[in-house]
């Protein structure tokens, strides 16, 4: 990976860049290097990947964090946060080995956390919900994709089949409870003894131990790792919305249901396209001659260039409406809308004889033959009389 450009430098920005910065330094660089822009040109095809890849790991929190500790390493899937001296992320798989906050609590207070009564640890649990960001392009959100993920998650042990007991052996009935999960503790007080029912602390109220634990998840029963998924993602899903696919997350505890996967979208700007609700806005520049005269131009839309008439007189800011040509409705049917705003570009650096002929082009028309307009002054007499 030493051949890799720092990402920051990339987008031309400095660590500790906000979303909206990194944003705007995102567009600049996507419009700059876009393929529509040069076609057939290798070298800013190259810069083009070489932006969205840089963008879409500084937008993601968890991503630009690995990246800035340890480099473009740390954002590769084979990425290994042991061998750099301890974990990272990914639950609470750093604390010596429990599965969840429950068993971390536990430990610490003997049980029931907050002085609650202890949950029965034989009844089935459901498993934890797991949350998954996923990067996507405009179009990809727009229209909907298929893409492969990474999920890490919880999943009983394949060795041990979630007994926790290694394999060929069984789980043994504790010798200090006799299998009740449950002991007598005695203690003195000035109104004399009192008895009171506590979990074991031998088998932890289980009322069954493991001699012999698997060697795979170390007696837990269940192992963290890493899964390959391949998802659908719904057209016109957008930046910051999500859905969720039942039973995807962590395995549930003594046959208790699984958790949910929670799939969150981080959709890249686009450098031509800008998106409000399900409609689409995009700004198409033509030449002076072509806003006088009319002329047919070349539109981008989600489906592709398009031919389109413009009217002679078109103004600058004027917009045209593209029915259904914008986004899937997420979760619905139909689709919005694409507006076309029109820019009318000044041309610039004229030569004299050009420079003669728009004068002798000015003195043909007269103020019919602009758009009328309140002056300044109209204006001003007009609201204060």
């Amino acid at each position: 990976m030493a051949d890799k450009k720092d990402y920051y430098e990339v987008l031309g920005v400095e660590k500790g860049v906000s979303d909206d910065e990194l944003k705007k330094a995102y567009r600049k660089a996507a419009k700059k290097y876009h393929p529509d822009l040069h076609p057939g040109d290798a070298a800013a095809e190259q810069s083009f990947k070489e932006v969205n890849e840089a963008y879409e790991v500084l937008s993601d929190k968890e991503k630009r964090a690995r990246y800035d500790q340890f480099g473009h390493a740390g954002v590769d899937p084979n990425f290994n946060p042991n061998a750099y001296g301890g974990g990272f992320g990914g639950g609470f798989g750093g604390f010596g080995g429990f599965d969840d906050l429950g068993d971390i609590l536990g430990s610490m207070f003997g049980g029931g956390f907050g002085g609650g009564r202890r949950s029965n640890p034989n009844a089935p649990r459901r498993g934890g919900d797991v949350q998954v960001t996923v990067n996507l392009s405009f179009e990809e959100a727009a229209k909907g994709c298929q893409r492969e993920i990474n999920v890490q998650k919880i999943e009983t042990c394949d060795e041990c089949g979630g007994s926790g007991a290694k394999k060929g052996t069984s789980r043994k009935t504790c010798p200090h409870c006799k299998g009740t999960g449950k002991v007598t503790a005695v203690q003195n007080s000035f109104m004399g003894q009192v008895r009171t029912v506590q979990p074991c602390p031998n088998c932890r109220g289980a009322g069954t131990i493991i001699e012999d634990p698997c060697p795979k998840c170390n007696g837990k029963g269940r192992i963290r790792h890493t899964v390959k998924k391949t998802i659908n993602i719904p057209a016109g899903i957008d930046d910051g919305e999500y859905f969720s696919l039942p039973g995807g997350g962590d395995a549930g505890v003594n046959g208790g249901p699984a958790g949910d996967l929670h799939i969150i979208a981080s959709v890249r700007p686009h450098p031509i396209f800008e998106r409000n609700g399900y409609d689409v806005y995009c700004e198409v520049p033509i030449t002076f001659t072509q806003a006088a005269l009319g002329a047919e131009i070349t539109v981008p839309t989600l489906d592709g260039k398009v031919k389109f008439n413009i009217h002679e007189g078109t103004q600058p800011g004027d917009e045209f409406k593209f029915r259904g040509k914008g986004i899937q409705r997420f979760g619905g049917s139909g689709r919005g809308d694409q507006y076309v705003r029109i820019s009318v570009e000044i041309p610039k650096d004229l030569t004299k004889e050009q420079k003669q002929k728009l004068r002798d082009f000015e003195k043909t028309v007269s103020e019919k033959n602009y758009k009328k307009q309140e002056t300044f002054f109209e204006k001003i007499k007009r609201i204060f009389d």
